[in-house]
């Protein structure tokens, strides 16, 4: 976005000779003449909303608010170019319009509006993200520029329920990923949730999630044991922190068959070390499957064979 302003001519020299500043405040004397001028690009601007004209209103409702950011009427205008575009399907522009008002204009009455506005539309824009990847369909946006807009609504409002929903999204916007590198990121924001928004309603969503994500690495993807041992204690936190939540349940049944997989890789190491000759070892690892698992097959294959190398 640009800053110009209208400058007397006594006062040109001068100013070409500082150098530009879009930064520096207005001069005394210049608010007026671009209250002046901004009403008549806003009246401009409203004319062509009435003549159906959208595309002219955008870009006089864009000027106004650029060229005049100070104007009594530059805020509305920054705010009804963030509709405008909003209702044509141009998120990102729409987004950047928002946020540029958000910026700059946080004492109008329109703010609440407009930070609700642009969270609805990034959540929105999210969630048919979400749906898309999910069908295996290329989307529009990319997975940076959603988690970069959910990032700013988290921003603007951090203290708002608004703020932990975004950072939950950002999540899920990875997690579908589903990959290695977006398994990373989701779990890293899972746990900046679970962290910043402890008392959020969707923090043990999120705990839960952390635990999953891990898991289905150690399953699919990135068979490491340390993945499993991360997945177990990350789904214990989420039953001993949140022993009512609705997946409770389904996380128990999770950590069982970690421990499922505990005992039949430490049955598989000592079978391996049999086969070696290495019969310490062997016994070692049996007698880590009786430790681990009080009943069932593997249990009670490494007892008898544990019985025959004579233990």
């Amino acid at each position: 976005m640009r800053f110009r302003f209208l400058v007397v001519p006594a006062l040109a020299a001068f100013l070409a000779s500082c150098g530009g500043d879009s930064d520096a405040p207005p001069l005394i004397g210049t608010v007026g003449a671009n209250n002046e001028l901004a009403g008549s690009l806003y009246s401009q601007a409203q004319q062509a909303e009435k003549d159906g004209k959208r595309s002219k209103a955008i870009k006089l409702y864009d000027k106004l608010a650029d060229e005049m950011p100070t104007s009594e009427h530059a805020a509305e205008a920054r705010f009804r170019q963030g509709e405008l575009l909003e209702q044509d399907g141009e998120i990102q522009k729409s987004f950047v319009a928002y946020q540029d008002f958000i910026t700059r204009y946080n004492n109008s009455n329109l703010y609440e509006k407009a930070l609700s506005r642009q969270a609805a539309m990034a959540q929105s824009a999210a969630d048919g993200h979400v749906k898309t990847s999910f069908l295996g369909l290329k989307s529009s946006i990319s997975n940076d520029k959603i988690t970069d807009m959910l990032a700013k609504v988290r921003a603007n409002a951090p203290r708002s329920p608004t703020a932990s929903k975004a950072q939950f999204t950002i999540g899920e916007v990875w997690e579908i990923q589903g990959n290695a590198s977006g398994a990373t990121k989701a779990v890293a924001a899972y746990r900046e949730l679970v962290v910043q928004y402890p008392d959020s309603k969707e923090a043990p969503e999120a705990q839960f999630r952390i635990g999953k994500v891990l898991l289905d690495q150690a399953k699919h993807g990135n068979q490491d044991q340390a993945n499993l041992d991360r997945a177990k204690v990350a789904l214990e936190d989420y039953v001993r922190q949140y022993p009512s939540h609705h997946r409770v349940g389904e996380a128990r049944k999770m950590i069982a068959n970690i421990g499922g997989q505990d005992v039949e890789r430490s049955f598989e190491i000592a079978q391996f070390y049999e086969r070696k000759g290495d019969v310490g070892s062997a016994k070692f690892y049996y007698q880590e499957v009786l430790r681990q698992s009080a009943y069932g097959p593997t249990h009670d294959k490494a007892k008898k064979r544990l019985a025959e190398l004579g233990n």
